[in-house]
């Protein structure tokens, strides 16, 4: 080990494990990894990463929140990167396409494995569509007034036919071109949401 290694600052240390951990995770599997492969893959000592990530799980469950993150973080973007909401379904969709086709093995790994029975994951699992779904939803609720319940069940609607439709489109090994298969679902998803009045004046109106 360099006194270079031994001496990065704790943010530093923390992203070179997380790194290393993806890559052994996604060549072996969460269960046949050790943590013996990550310090080594890492370039530190065993010790080193526990004093870290005191688990194998804790660790999993770090990489895990990092990509559930970077997944949210890219919704929002998508979303408050137009005020013209038919880009903005073009923009929420390519957004799930563009993740799962850069991140296909930690996608399986993170979001497809075995691991999603452990209620740690579940949660974390759960929080990413809650997120992504309350990012849509404010939209549609300031545009239609609709109640906000109602609101969250179309944004839970359409990021499950985001997720679900990439997640297709993925295990197809990318059959349908990526930006066809993208801008199919987003013009499916358009054609329904588009039939709600903007605002309750224009509800009532109609």
């Amino acid at each position: 080990m360099t006194d270079a290694k031994a001496r990065l600052p704790r943010d530093e240390r923390r992203a070179q494990l997380l790194t290393a951990a993806l890559e052994v995770f996604t060549s072996a599997g969460y269960h046949a990894a050790a943590m013996d492969e990550i310090a080594d893959r890492a370039g530190v000592s065993k010790p080193v990463l526990y004093q870290h990530f005191p688990s194998k799980l804790e660790l999993y469950l770090a990489v895990l929140d990092l990509h559930v993150d970077q997944l949210v973080y890219s919704i929002q973007r998508a979303i408050a990167s137009t005020h013209d909401n038919s880009e903005r379904v073009r923009a929420t969709v390519d957004a799930y396409f563009n993740f799962i086709e850069e991140e296909g093995e930690a996608y399986r790994l993170l979001f497809e494995s075995d691991m999603s029975v452990e209620p740690a994951v579940r949660e974390r699992l759960t929080r990413m569509t809650y997120d992504c779904a309350a990012a849509v939803s404010a939209v549609i609720a300031a545009d239609t007034g609709i109640p906000d319940d109602a609101a969250m069940l179309l944004g839970i609607g359409l990021v499950g036919t985001a997720q679900f439709t990439a997640r297709y489109w993925l295990e197809r090994d990318g059959r349908v071109p990526r930006e066809e298969a993208a801008r199919l679902v987003a013009n499916l998803q358009w054609r329904g949401i588009s039939g709600y009045p903007r605002t309750l004046d224009e509800r009532g109106r109609k």
